[in-house]
């Protein structure tokens, strides 16, 4: 390699730049001629065999090179950057902007809030309690004795830590009346109580999760009966169903409420006539009943004095029957589908 080969070195590159049309025809040409195996860079390898004078009066040859052909690359890197017509659109500043999106409150959530809504003008006030409790609020302090199938392993979520002396094991509440005695165990009366919580039982199916909310009723006080229950459960009904639908009372078997009640609502879909979806016209609602009088000893009210009533029902069961929502598996309420959720 000598100083004229150098020289037609530039004066290839610099036709073959000429023909350049496109980036990517100018991504070819910087590998072809600085690559690995570039057409500069093996001609810069071979200047290292040379002598001192040689490489000297070589090397500042080549550099010079170098630098016309990468100015001229980047000039044509310009040039074809502003032929090529830009990607964006056009900018109006008198146009509104694009809304970003936004999400909202999940269904079981917008569920609640409802609920709460609808008991509060009645005196209810909202409370918590905890989701993993001892057994003696869950079934000894309800009135469940120890043979009850309820206490059954197959039923209930017993989590594995020590059993305390005094209140027996832990479980995942299977309901929110574990929260009964504990309210009526702060000493406040009158009680017009509202615990939403989540519970846990060992069921799947179209109708039932291991994992479900649940609202729980509770009201004591003198001269409570079961036509203030009956009266609270209808106006709870008409407020979140709609005027048109009806509710009725079967009598029951709870331990901790009697007497007890499944509580019944016309069907969302044919309003008592009978279908398909509820085959005699009715869909179950829930429990409720009036507080059984051990109950209310254990949370250290005078049966004598005071008596009650309560009610619970699971949030996700009760919104799957209002009128158009259509929702024929509990299961979509937890899956995380979009395409589900934001119909709601």
């Amino acid at each position: 390699m000598d100083l004229l080969e150098v020289e037609k070195l530039k004066t290839q590159a610099l036709t073959d730049l000429d023909l350049v049309d496109s980036l990517t025809k100018l991504e070819e040409f910087r590998v072809k001629y600085f690559g690995k195996k570039g057409l500069v860079t093996v001609v810069t390898k071979d200047i290292v065999s040379l002598g001192a004078d040689e490489k000297k009066a070589l090397g500042r040859a080549l550099n010079e090179v170098k630098s016309v052909i990468q100015g001229s690359m980047e000039s044509k890197k310009l040039e074809l950057e502003k032929s090529i017509p830009s990607q964006l659109p056009e900018f109006y500043k008198s146009l509104p902007g694009t809304r970003p999106e936004i999400g909202h409150l999940h269904v079981i959530t917008q569920a609640i809030r409802e609920i709460v809504d609808i008991f509060k003008p009645l005196g209810f006030t909202r409370v918590r309690y905890p989701e993993i409790d001892w057994e003696y609020f869950v079934f000894e302090a309800l009135n469940i004795p120890e043979e009850h199938p309820a206490r059954d392993e197959w039923e209930t979520f017993f989590v594995d830590i020590s059993r305390d002396e005094k209140y027996g094991r832990t479980v995942i509440t299977p309901h929110t009346s574990s929260g009964q005695v504990r309210e009526m165990l702060k000493g406040n009366l009158p009680i017009r109580m509202l615990n939403i919580s989540r519970c846990g039982r060992r069921q799947a199916d179209v109708r039932h999760l291991p994992t479900f909310y649940q609202f729980e009723g509770l009201v004591v006080d003198k001269g409570i009966n079961i036509s203030h229950l009956k009266g609270v459960l209808n106006y709870f009904v008409k407020n979140f169903y709609g005027p048109e639908r009806e509710i009725r009372l079967r009598p029951y078997d709870f331990r901790f409420t009697e007497p007890s009640f499944e509580v019944d609502v016309l069907c969302s879909n044919c309003l008592g006539a009978g279908c398909s979806l509820c085959k005699e016209g009715w869909m179950e609602l829930g429990g409720a009943g009036v507080v059984h009088p051990k109950v209310l000893e254990y949370g250290g009210i005078d049966s004598k004095e005071y008596s009650g009533f309560a009610f619970g029902w699971g949030v996700e069961r009760t919104y799957m029957m209002k009128s158009g929502t259509q929702i024929d598996d509990i299961r979509h309420l937890f899956a995380n589908d979009v395409r589900f959720l934001e119909q709601f």
